[in-house]
């Protein structure tokens, strides 16, 4: 028989305090970007691309130096970057955007989200492990 998992309450607090801003900065940034489904959701996109970029500067800087599990890891990786970004969202504008028979957006949209995520995420990946080398 397995035991329970133990829970670290600095990481979970940690989580919870980055999840919080996460969640906050996306929403401002929602509300600010207001869309309809005849238009490209940037407010959605940005977030998404910004947390795939942060995702890929925290993972590469905690995976080639710092231990794999802290508070720091926690609060930006688990917590800030999975609050910023939003799946559920951008599943949403999709099915706006279908809806409304918006299929080039709904195509170009997730074509795009995709790609620039994955880009980010590798970019930001390499920059960060070239600048931990020459460190």
């Amino acid at each position: 028989m397995r035991s329970a998992p133990h829970l670290d309450r600095q990481e979970l607090a940690a989580i919870f305090a980055g999840g919080f801003l996460g969640t906050i900065a996306r929403a401002a940034l929602a509300q600010s970007l207001a869309v309809r489904p005849d238009q490209w959701p940037w407010a959605t996109f940005a977030v998404n691309i910004l947390a795939a970029l942060a995702l890929g500067v925290v993972i590469t800087r905690y995976q080639e130096r710092l231990p794999s599990r802290t508070p720091g890891r926690a609060f930006l990786g688990t917590g800030f970057c999975g609050a910023l970004s939003t799946f559920s969202t951008m599943m949403l504008e999709l099915l706006r955007m279908i809806d409304g028979a918006h299929w080039v957006l709904a195509l170009g949209y997730t074509g795009a989200s995709v790609a620039c995520g994955l880009g980010a995420v590798l970019l930001s990946s390499r920059l960060t492990r070239r600048r931990c080398v020459s460190a």
